[in-house]
Parts: C-alpha cells; structure tokens; sequence
C-alpha cells in the first residue's frame, strides 16, 4: 500500500508548513521545497510571494481556490479589515470548528466526518463541510456515530489541539458537543498567514 502521508509531507514541505501531526517531523528534518534544487529555490517576487500565502491558506483550509475566491469576496464587503474578515469567514466553516474542537485530528479528517454524516447542528444533520456557524450554534456527534472507534478516541482527548482551545468555543469532548460562543477574533485562530498577502493577491 502507498504511504498515504507523502503527498501531505510534500505538500508541507512545498508551502512551507506542517499541515498534518504526522508531516511535522518530516517537515523539521527537510524544511525546504522537495525536489532536487529544492534547497536553492528563492521566492524572486512580489507575485510569488502573495501566491505562495494565498496556497498556504487555502491548504490549512483544505479548500478549492473557487471557495476562496467567495468567501474573499464576502469578506470585501465587511467594515474592517478585509484580511482579518477573510480569517474570521473561514473559521466559522462547520470543518474548520470541528477541527478546533479537538473532535477531529486534521482538517482532512474533519472533512470527512461532516460529509459522511457523523455532524448535526442544532439537532439537525449537516453533511456540508462549508456550512457556516453562527454565534451560539451547538455542534456535536449525531447519537447513532458515538460508539465508532474514532470518536472514542476524541471523547478521551486524543485529537485535543496542543494548546488552549480557542476561547470562541465552548467545547464539551465527553459529550462530543461544542458552541461557538461568538465570531472568532483573528489573534485568536490559529492559522499561519499573512492575510493582507491575500487580499493583495486578490485585489492585484
């Protein structure tokens, strides 16, 4: 069977950041591009450079350039700072908060949890990943998945985050049940980014 870490491991390496527990020590060991002159490879300008922090969010995301380009476009059209309105949008991604949870190891596999069903909010079943929180919204693990090996794991805290739990959330792992308590604020998402970056990317 293929190692199925190694495109996540590339793809760390490629952008510059661990995106998955397991790619963290290939990533330390080679911190540079893969490839044979991945050593030599300089970001030479300004385009690369916006490029490169646009892909890196995208990735920690795990979205579709089309998904960004709506929710940068959403994110314009609130007062403030558009970059940090872009953080604030993606974070309330149903996905996005089941990973913070701690029900979840990696963003991938909280993908797969919603999709599959395993997700309701508010009592009612959401199997789209991009679904949107809102303020005092209740996610958890619908009753009939509970007993399902993974998320005995999470209930015990093995998918916890290193860290505090973001303070947007009220998280209950025993009960597999968390609310977010208000909109993120971005010092407190734990995404590496330079937004404006972004929104010079897409305002060029």
């Amino acid at each position: 069977m293929a190692n199925q870490s190694r495109p996540k491991v590339k793809k760390s390496r490629a952008l510059g950041i661990a995106l998955t527990p397991k790619a963290v020590k290939y990533f330390e060991a080679r911190p540079y591009p893969p490839g044979e002159h991945g050593r030599g490879r300089k970001q030479n300008s300004d385009y690369k450079v916006r490029l490169l922090e646009k892909q890196r969010l995208r990735a920690q995301y795990d979205i579709s350039e089309r998904q960004l380009v709506r929710a940068y476009e959403r994110a314009s059209k609130v007062q403030g700072k558009t970059g940090e309105a872009l953080i604030v949008e993606l974070e309330r991604r149903l996905d996005a908060l089941v990973l913070r949870s701690g029900i979840a190891r990696t963003i991938y596999q909280a993908r797969q949890m919603v999709v599959h069903g395993h997700i309701e909010v508010n009592g009612q079943k959401v199997d789209k990943p991009s679904f949107r929180v809102r303020p005092d919204d209740v996610v958890m693990v619908r009753e009939r998945s509970r007993e399902k090996t993974l998320f005995a794991i999470a209930r015990e805290g093995g998918f916890a985050p290193d860290g505090e739990t973001p303070r947007y959330l009220q998280v209950n792992l025993r009960a597999l049940a968390f609310r977010l308590d208000r909109e993120p604020n971005r010092k407190e998402v734990p995404v590496i980014c330079d937004e404006q970056l972004v929104v010079e990317y897409y305002a060029r």
